[in-house]
């Protein structure tokens, strides 16, 4: 049974057979009366605080409370389909105006509740929202349930094949597989730890392959193949120019050239809030389809739907402000106790962190919530909650092993949206990567990566090192919500996002790119053609030893005659043969790393010289050639060390997992073993 879920609420035949009923049920007529309830008292206080809103008695209220419900039932639907037609704007002044709507409605139809005018129409509906979210949190002990009610809300449609299971493969983006345990052994994700304690899911760790980041994982998750991407971010040597993997038009050129149209999401699945679609029919938020579709009107549906609900709208409002509060309280409290290794926490950061583990998450869950009472076949979502908070504040810092405890929080929420779900699914957790941590290579020696290469080689050097993963995910809702073309303000939003991300890298006269991607670095002659490590020697003498020798770096990997090559400060390893020259440099990053990197520097798209730092024995500290004190990206600590927890039924390896491209195969064993993928199966043989 699913997560132990079934098992225990299992009725025979009911449940086989996953025919869908209406009936009454005493837990919505209690939900009912709860709402109205808190309904008619946050009314009760909005009238007794706001000048121009007056009632008779009591009776109009309790009645204005039920027509609200009433008209809301009737309006909000409108406005949803209205907003999802015309774009993003539409959304917007729906969320503002639309409970005021709503609200003028109904109570123009109360005798004995007056108002003077919209505008106090529009007070009443935010302050009505406002009391009774807290209301609700109040009466709920400060859990999720009016949002697990309003997505239980939805209604299952009747599908063909109920007897197939579906599959929900939820990404915690950057946990490695020592974090997941420590989470399980701490109690910090109960949800998950039920799951495992009654056997329902069993952990695993696999390796993850070079490099360590989201784009590579991915695509080998998803697309089956790890190809093509040496980086976060590298100079194309095809195209001439930077392709950043989150920019919406460098993610449909990448994912071309990986699609076979047998990916992972192929059989009636859907991409939520990634970089690539796994070849899925539909997607959402999923930067790849992004520059083709340029606006999804099934995410404005959700997105509206979530807002226009006066709940979803303060409760986004209330769960935003209270992240920027508690990131500011924690970076203040992170630089008075002397927390070290630490970087700055901006103002900009506490946004990202406010909208990646608030809206965004929301967003998400109400979509995978969807997708399930719609019978989608296999469904992926990227949560990247943790992510983004432990590459500012740091991989073990508590901060950032809270945010564990909010995604256990929507394991939760999605076991019991399953319950009434077209059919059965199963859920498969899974890292794309870890995250090591270490103080960033420029605070660390004083000079960033781009400035040392330019020292060694007194060449014109451009160098691109700031962090950007952050407002990738900010500009895939931008992009989602915008309607075909998109508006002045959206394509302004959107190009400061793209500007961040895509700085000019290759003039004319630049004779070296430099790229930061964790505590990997990537060194780029800019040209249609690779140069060899002897190329580089005869070109700049000093540049080769002075990376390999410098305390930061643990060595530099080249393109020899012979093949790759990886230099360090005392010794060289040859990669192709083994053959190793004094110490090799590769024994501090582990048995896996010299077969990793081999890999990497085979692949036409790697750059000139890969540089990977140095990592410390006693604490694994890496130092990140990007602004961050959590990194992934390179070789050493966490960073290659993900995990996947699934139903021991479906997964059990019986040899280590190593890469993505290993991990799909299983990903897709799974899917096969339910009865998915049968029609692309016979189309290929």
């Amino acid at each position: 049974m699913n997560q132990g879920a079934r098992s225990q609420t299992s009725q025979g035949p009911e449940t086989s057979s996953r025919k869908i009923a209406i009936r009454v049920r005493w837990g919505d007529v209690v939900r009912l009366l709860a709402s109205w309830l808190i309904t008619f008292l946050a009314l009760l206080l909005t009238a007794k605080l706001l000048p121009g809103f007056s009632y008779t008695s009591w009776g109009p209220l309790l009645v204005a409370a039920a027509a609200t419900g009433l008209v809301g039932m009737i309006v909000r639907p409108v406005l949803v389909e209205l907003s999802a037609v015309i774009g993003w704007i539409a959304v917007a002044l729906a969320t503002l105006f639309g409970q005021a709507i709503v609200v003028q409605i109904a109570l123009s139809l109360v005798p004995g509740v007056s108002f003077n005018s919209f505008w106090t129409a529009i007070a009443v509906a935010w302050m009505t929202a406002a009391f009774g979210t807290l209301l609700a949190w109040i009466f709920s002990a400060g859990t999720d349930e009016s949002f697990v009610a309003s997505l239980a809300r939805i209604k299952p449609v009747v599908i063909d094949d109920p007897d197939v299971d579906g599959v929900v493969f939820l990404q915690l983006d950057g946990v490695s597989f020592p974090v997941i345990n420590w989470a399980l052994t701490s109690g910090t994700m109960p949800t998950l730890r039920r799951w495992v304690d009654t056997g329902a899911q069993l952990a695993h760790e696999w390796t993850v392959q070079l490099p360590c980041t989201t784009p590579a994982s991915q695509q080998a998750i998803l697309m089956g193949t790890s190809a093509g991407i040496p980086a976060f971010r590298w100079y194309d040597r095809e195209l001439g120019r930077l392709l950043v993997a989150n920019r919406p038009d460098d993610a449909a050129v990448i994912e071309l050239r990986a699609s076979s149209g047998y990916g992972l999401l192929a059989d009636d699945g859907i991409s939520i809030s990634n970089i690539f679609t796994g070849d899925a029919p539909r997607a959402a938020m999923t930067m790849s389809r992004l520059e083709v579709s340029r606006g999804s009107r099934r995410t404005r549906q959700v997105f509206a739907r979530f807002l226009l609900r006066p709940d979803g709208l303060s409760r986004s409002l209330a769960r935003t402000v209270a992240e920027i509060v508690r990131e500011r309280f924690q970076a203040v409290k992170q630089k008075r106790l002397d927390i070290y290794p630490r970087v700055h926490r901006s103002w900009t950061f506490a946004g990202l962190r406010a909208f990646s583990n608030g809206l965004l998450r929301d967003l998400n869950t109400t979509l995978v919530c969807e997708e399930m009472m719609r019978g989608a076949r296999s469904i992926y979502v990227d949560y990247v909650d943790y992510d983004e908070i432990a590459h500012h504040a740091g991989a073990t810092r508590i901060e950032s092993l809270a945010a564990l405890t909010g995604l256990d929080h929507v394991l939760a929420v999605l076991e019991r949206i399953e319950r009434r779900a077209p059919r059965r699914y199963h859920f498969v957790l899974l890292s794309d990567h870890g995250q090591s941590q270490g103080e960033p290579f420029a605070a660390r020696y004083g000079t960033d990566l781009s400035e040392l290469c330019r020292t060694l080689t007194a060449s014109t050097t451009r160098g691109v090192e700031g962090s950007i993963e952050g407002w990738g995910r900010v500009d895939s809702v931008l992009e989602d919500l915008a309607s075909s073309g998109g508006s002045t303000v959206q394509k302004a939003a959107s190009r400061r996002v793209e500007e961040k991300m895509q700085p000019s890298a290759a003039e004319p006269d630049v004779e070296l790119v430099v790229l930061g991607s964790g505590n990997l670095g990537l060194v780029y002659v800019p040209g249609p053609e690779r140069l060899t490590l002897e190329d580089l020697e005869a070109r700049w003498p000093d540049l080769v030893p002075g990376l390999a020798g410098h305390p930061g770096i643990g060595f530099v990997a080249a393109l020899g005659k012979d093949g790759p090559v990886a230099i360090g400060a005392e010794g060289r390893h040859d990669l192709a043969t083994g053959v190793i020259q004094g110490i090799d440099p590769m024994i501090p990053f582990g048995a896996h790393a010299a077969a990793m990197l081999l890999s990497a520097a085979l692949m036409k798209e790697a750059p000139d010289l890969y540089v990977n730092s140095s990592v410390d024995p006693d604490t694994l500290d890496v130092a990140a050639f990007e602004p961050l004190v959590g990194c992934h990206g390179g070789l050493g600590g966490w960073q290659d060390r993900g995990f996947v927890v699934a139903p021991p039924d479906l997964l059990r390896p019986t040899v280590p997992i190593v890469g993505g491209e290993q991990l799909h195969g299983h990903l897709v064993d799974i899917l096969e073993s339910l009865g998915h993928r049968a029609e692309l199966v016979r189309s290929t043989t």
